[in-house]
């Protein structure tokens, strides 16, 4: 089964009634035939029919397209994107354990790694991600784990997948991938070497900023040993979330497809305009990162950040003189969204933790929505030259 067709059928045969839309499992609990089915299912990973916090049949069925899609052997749904990746590294690591991560990444798994793992006894190293060298280096006896993010969040940087895989792999650790960005229409981490793939399904797989969700896939064995985990802490997907994200990821092939096209359409438009000193875009030649990302990627998504010359100030005036993107948090929707990071994340991070993360007070992050492409480049450069008036 093809992609897009397995984003309209692959949960076919998890339909339990004659409906065409399935329909939303709302119910908390589900009752039990005897006492010898609850003995049997009682500590079954995400078995559907029991209780929401162990599985729902709406779980079911967007994880069994989520697996489809990504290669994966399953998929285990959670409340949100950080739920996801705080499940998996508490349920992967503990106490005396290293975990390497790469420095440009989403805030909140920064914070994750500088504010949370230490309390915990579990030392983080933060590296370079454009340099595999500097991987091979974070690397010790004590390493379990290994968190990336590729485009990162926000400066579109490119890590090597396959090649950070094999030094994590050679001395015992897993890789995780947030494969936010990308989606996996774009780019299929646990192909290139990922041991598991994490998502914001919040952002392109619902599509449509109506819900939170996140997901973890990969091998079965893995997913079932987090989910012990995420049964614990309680994570939990809503069912009628759960049913916005199945209804959303029907359309997500057409979606990227427009998705993609807009945003290297905006990064062209970009590149040499005067107000503009910088443009972070992976589909553009100029990228340093660009024939990594065009030998993993399908396509280089709608996600793109540039600086402005003029520093906050014209960042600030940029934002608010947009006439279709909205000036918003989030990304994936399927209009487009701005947001300004050093305003974003100035209160969560410290001036060096901005640094390390390379975000410039100019620096602008720009997800690029499914509009008439001439009408979104003509807004984005309407709001540039107003942006730099006094």
């Amino acid at each position: 089964m093809n992609i897009t067709t397995s984003l309209i059928h692959g949960d076919d045969h998890l339909h339990w009634d004659a409906a065409v839309t399935p329909s939303i499992a709302q119910g908390s609990n589900w009752e039990l035939p005897s006492t010898e089915v609850l003995a049997q299912v009682a500590t079954e990973p995400l078995y559907p029919y029991m209780y929401n916090r162990k599985g729902n049949p709406n779980h079911e069925q967007v994880a069994a397209i989520l697996a489809q899609l990504e290669g994966g052997e399953r998929a285990l749904m959670t409340a949100s994107g950080m739920s996801a990746v705080s499940t998996l590294a508490l349920a992967l690591v503990q106490a005396g354990d290293h975990v390497v991560v790469q420095r440009s990444i989403y805030a909140g798994v920064s914070n994750l790694c500088h504010n949370v793992l230490p309390r915990l006894g579990v030392e983080c190293t933060f590296v370079d991600q454009t340099s595999t060298e500097s991987f091979e280096t974070a690397i010790r006896e004590n390493t379990r784990l290994v968190l990336l993010e590729t485009p990162s969040n926000p400066l579109l940087e490119i890590t090597d997948l396959p090649a950070v895989a094999e030094i994590a792999h050679a001395a015992g650790a897993y890789v995780a991938t947030d494969n936010t960005f990308a989606t996996p229409l774009n780019q299929q981490p646990l192909a290139l070497g990922s041991d598991l793939s994490w998502h914001s399904c919040t952002k392109y797989l619902g599509g449509h900023s109506d819900l939170l969700a996140g997901a973890v896939i990969g091998s079965q064995e893995l997913i079932d040993r987090i989910w012990h985990t995420h049964e614990v802490l309680g994570g939990v997907l809503a069912p009628f979330n759960a049913w916005l994200l199945l209804r959303g990821l029907r359309t997500l092939s057409v979606r990227m497809a427009r998705h993609n096209a807009n945003g290297l359409a905006l990064a062209r438009a970009l590149a040499t305009h005067p107000a503009v000193s910088a443009v972070n875009y992976p589909g553009l030649e100029t990228h340093p990162g660009h024939k990594i990302a065009a030998h993993q990627m399908n396509g280089f998504g709608g996600m793109l950040s540039f600086t402005l010359a003029g520093g906050f100030e014209a960042a600030s005036a940029f934002v608010t003189g947009l006439k279709y993107a909205k000036h918003a948090s989030s990304l994936g929707h399927v209009g487009s969204l701005v947001i300004h990071p050093a305003a974003m994340w100035g209160a969560a991070m410290t001036p060096q933790e901005l640094r390390d993360a390379g975000v410039d007070p100019g620096l602008i992050r720009f997800s690029a929505g499914i509009e008439d492409e001439e009408d979104l480049v003509e807004d984005v450069l309407h709001a540039l030259e107003m942006s730099g008036r006094p």
